[in-house]
């Protein structure tokens, strides 16, 4: 009798043409989709060069992005953009988003309809976790297994335990996802839920949009998961019409499945947030905070960078101004993005206010350019972590928090709750 699997463990056993898995099982999956960008990707191929690989496995299926350092800042970044570019032209990749055509890796993928719920994707950065959102299993893996899996399309995986958070009630003004995932780090720790996998689910998740469950999944790997996801529903095939061909197979957990942990969240509890330096996890309520000076504010990246959260920055800039000891630093996180925000005005707002608009890029978040902070600087961010030096000196501080949190912190020119803004 086949044991009830939840969502990710149904996921691995198709990839592995098992009937059923276990947590604990090491299996050999079918990769659907492997995506590298240039920072890992330029050691994906010197690996694949040296192993004497002539051809990919499959490049209908590799997914090759530039958006680390975009445009090249330095010699050392266009070098690595011209091996990725080259290896794209060689081996005729066809999904290659260069410069100026695309943006951030996770956003593109989602967006190019490159993730499809019941896919078993990977990709050589770690946020590749992001794309759960659309009920994938997707796991960021190293340089070197990437080689291994440009040249045969599989990689084995220890298939996880699975912490089941169950999220209900309703979200009050300027709270968001991101403050979800902060309070859930706060609860876990930042390894909390080391190789395991983390699923979404509950009232409050039906709920979200898209946009709001991307930040959750991107956000798991920060407490130590090997993946996050939602089961795709309506509003995921709604958000895939006219990305993706035919429609996707739906896969759901089944009722009697078993998890590790379970997470009870009442949204309607929930209080703006803060993850303080220098964790993800040592997170606390924006009261606690208040008063801080910041230097920067930055507003993007892989975690937040969406047109949800641009419209929320927008709505809370409008008719006021970036306080004069502050600078504010927006980064749309794809093209498209950029545009619709373009179209409705927000990119108007946000000059208006005095914050400087920067092209899709990874730039600031890990400390490469746009955005790099000096010694002694505060700042604080949408990303998704505030490690020591992340974002530039080692003797810089960032704070993390939701878009709403930083928009009202940029007038201010220090943290402030943006339930003062209510309204606004």
């Amino acid at each position: 009798m086949v044991s009830k699997m939840n969502l990710i463990e149904k996921i691995l056993a198709k990839a592995s043409d098992r009937k059923e898995v276990v947590p604990g099982e090491i299996v050999e999956a079918r990769i659907d989709c492997a995506m590298v960008n240039e920072i890992t990707g330029h050691l994906t191929i010197k690996y694949f060069n040296e192993v004497g690989a002539k051809n990919v496995w499959d490049r209908n299926k590799i997914v090759i992005v530039i958006d680390h350092t975009i445009p090249a800042a330095t010699v050392e970044a266009a070098e690595l953009h011209k091996i990725v570019r080259e290896f794209a032209r060689r081996h005729e990749i066809k999904a290659f988003y260069d410069v100026g055509r695309g943006g951030i890796a996770h956003q593109i993928m989602v967006e190019k309809g490159h993730v499809l719920p019941g896919n078993v994707i990977v990709g050589a950065d770690s946020h590749t976790c992001t794309y759960g959102a659309l009920g994938a299993f997707a796991t960021g893996i190293g340089s070197t297994e990437m080689a291994s899996v440009f040249i045969n399309g599989r990689l084995w995986f220890r298939v996880p335990k699975a912490i089941k958070v169950n999220v209900f009630g309703n979200f009050r003004e300027y709270v968001t996802a991101k403050d979800l995932f902060l309070k859930i780090a706060q609860t876990l720790g930042e390894d909390g839920a080391n190789y395991m996998g983390i699923e979404f689910c509950g009232p409050a998740i039906e709920n979200m949009s898209i946009d709001g469950r991307l930040t959750l999944c991107n956000m798991v790997v920060e407490v130590g998961a090997k993946a996050g996801i939602v089961a795709a529903d309506e509003k995921t095939i709604s958000y895939l019409n006219g990305r993706i061909e035919g429609n996707p197979t739906l896969y759901e957990s089944d009722k009697e499945s078993v998890y590790e942990r379970t997470l009870e969240v009442d949204a309607s509890s929930l209080t703006p947030l803060v993850a303080c330096p220098n964790s993800v996890s040592n997170v606390k309520p924006v009261q606690e905070v208040e008063g801080v000076e910041v230097d920067q504010v930055y507003i993007g990246s892989c975690t937040n960078g969406r047109l949800e959260d641009l419209r929320i920055v927008a709505k809370i800039l409008k008719g006021k101004r970036v306080n004069e000891r502050t600078r504010l630093v927006i980064v749309p996180a794809s093209q498209e993005i950029y545009l619709s925000a373009l179209k409705e005005g927000l990119i108007e707002t946000f000059i208006m206010s005095g914050a400087v608009v920067a092209n899709p890029t990874c730039g600031a978040c890990y400390g490469g350019h746009i955005g790099v902070l000096a010694s002694g600087e505060v700042c604080l961010s949408t990303t998704n972590r505030n490690f020591v030096g992340r974002m530039g000196s080692p003797k810089s501080k960032v704070y993390l928090a939701s878009p709403a949190t930083a928009a009202a912190s940029a007038i201010e020119g220090k943290i402030v709750d943006p339930t003062s803004f209510s309204g606004g």
